[in-house]
């Protein structure tokens, strides 16, 4: 313990926050990644948890639910947190607290254990981004925030998009508690290297009042809301007096708390930094990149195991390609603006590559193969990794340091809103485009190409020595089966280039953020 001590007194000096920053950078960074990577590591092992913990499919669904509505709302305190607890210690006890909570989940024996765990997981997880992102800020000077965004960007990116990957090779090679024990020794990587290196914020305030009742505004309105987004489709959105009853709360409730926060002399959360337009700009544009980001990699998933037959584990290697490229694609951007592109060039030309890929996308068909989806998979995470940091630094670049804890915060909730508010309209939208495509093929049955194709149907069970009457009644099931198919692959199709065109949508947004270097007042922490 005594060789220790030493090293943690040093870490608080600013030659060597200096000289540790990059250590600092990828032990933030993992701890981001494990919480991301808990995001979607457990709808691979849905099926098995339902036989083990005896829960329905409906059930079984709080099990994401608890976790991502924990996440939400402590996003936007994590800068109220970070001064209560002090950054350091806070983080420190985030990472803890999600590795306890890990440990319980894979030992859960009921759903109501396991949903509770999961929340506790969720309230560890959700502090860890915004409060990476503040420590990036910290530890590196403004010359250089450019690669320490492209070094957070890359878990940020990293981790939902391998959730699928990594829970689909545990799950089929082990069994699903281990997609919980894989974040013990991460976890612990994390924990220690934080403790050996992470400092404490300089930028600290002094937490004279906590506002109770401004906390459990924000709790329940923005609980609400995630419960609205995550039960919305599959409950019908307003035909469902819960629905209606998740929006009365989130609107009224959110209201009042951005009312009070407003108004009040200690808020948790300092709403006044979206008074800057080049930040109220960049929360418009990170919503926008987390709905394509999260939808495009919920809708691929779904597309490639219902409609291609492709097991969890050969859809998570598909994906891989894409997170890496993202990964590598980011490192490159923070060079190009270092050495003086425009962020909002490189912004533009990511937008447009994202375009690009779901145009390259919206070609898939029934028909597809491996090798068919492995470009425009890449081409995405291109995409993707360009406008992630230059994004980010444009985002912050007016605030002063004293605003970074609240801004940051509410960055990271937009994006995660936005992730959320595209699933939910990706799922809302295939059922509906699925069922316009679904009618527009049954009124075409009746054409001379669709009469030869039931003909050939018929033809081929009556060869295989099935009785003509059940041969015609099987033809025609099968005939559906072949429209409904297509019906979901086209409403996919469609789905592809709406977010695709949705990017774009923001890009005159740009033109709110003129400032295209990071406050230099970064450097005056040092």
């Amino acid at each position: 313990m005594k060789s220790i001590l030493p090293s943690l007194s040093r870490s608080t000096d600013d030659t060597s926050i200096h000289q540790h920053r990059y250590i600092i950078a990828m032990t933030v960074t993992l701890a981001c990644v494990l919480e991301l990577l808990d995001t979607s590591i457990v709808n691979v092992a849905i099926p098995h948890m339902m036989g083990s913990l005896g829960a329905t499919l409906d059930e079984i669904t709080w099990v994401s639910i608890g976790y991502v509505v924990a996440n939400v709302i402590v996003l936007p305190i994590s800068g109220f947190l970070g001064n209560l607890f002090g950054r350091r210690n806070y983080l420190v006890l985030s990472i803890a607290l999600f590795i306890v909570a890990s440990i319980a989940c894979g030992n859960s024996t009921s759903l109501p254990e396991m949903v509770f765990w999961r929340i506790v997981q969720g309230l560890g997880g959700g502090g860890l981004i915004a409060t990476a992102q503040m420590t990036l800020f910290e530890v590196f000077p403004a010359k250089e925030m450019g690669t320490a965004m492209a070094i957070f960007g890359m878990g940020i990116m990293l981790g939902p998009m391998l959730g699928p990957t990594v829970g689909g090779w545990l799950t089929d090679q082990y069994s699903w508690p281990w997609i919980f024990y894989i974040n013990l020794p991460l976890g612990l990587a994390a924990l220690l290297l934080t403790l050996l290196y992470v400092p404490d914020s300089k930028l600290r305030k002094a937490v004279t009042h906590i506002d109770f009742f401004g906390l459990l505004l924000m709790a329940s309105g923005i609980g609400a809301l995630q419960l609205l987004l995550e039960r919305g489709e599959k409950l019908e959105w307003f035909d469902s007096w819960e629905i209606v009853t998740y929006t009365v709360l989130s609107i009224g409730a959110i209201g009042a708390f951005i009312i009070r926060q407003l108004e009040h002399d200690h808020p948790l959360v300092d709403l006044r930094v979206c008074k800057d337009g080049q930040f109220s700009a960049g929360l418009a544009i990170t919503f926008l990149l987390g709905a394509s980001l999260f939808s495009t990699v919920f809708i691929f998933p779904v597309y490639a195991q219902t409609l291609m037959g492709y097991t969890a584990w050969q859809t998570g290697l598909l994906i891989l390609p894409s997170a890496l490229a993202s990964g590598l694609t980011m490192p490159i951007s923070a060079k190009l603006v270092d050495r003086g592109m425009p962020p909002r060039l490189l912004i533009t030309l990511g937008a447009s590559i994202f375009l690009y890929s779901m145009w390259m996308h919206h070609h898939f068909t029934t028909q597809s193969g491996i090798s068919d989806f492995m470009l425009p998979l890449i081409v995405r995470g291109i995409g993707l990794g360009m406008i992630f940091m230059p994004l980010n630094s444009l985002s912050m670049a007016n605030l002063a340091p004293s605003q970074i804890g609240s801004a940051t915060g509410l960055y990271n909730l937009t994006r995660q809103l936005g992730g959320s508010v595209g699933i939910a309209l990706s799922a809302t939208f295939a059922t509906k485009f699925a069922h316009i495509n679904t009618d527009v093929l049954l009124e075409n049955l009746g054409s001379d190409t669709a009469m030869e194709r039931l003909a050939g149907l018929k033809n081929m069970l009556l060869g295989s020595g099935t009785p003509a009457a059940a041969a015609e009644q099987a033809a025609n099931a099968l005939m559906m089966q072949i429209v409904n198919k297509q019906a979901l692959m086209l409403a996919y199709e469609h789905l592809f280039m709406l977010f695709g065109f949705a990017m774009i949508s923001v890009l005159p947004l740009l033109a709110f953020m003129k400032k295209t270097k990071v406050k230099a007042s970064a450097d005056a922490l040092h």
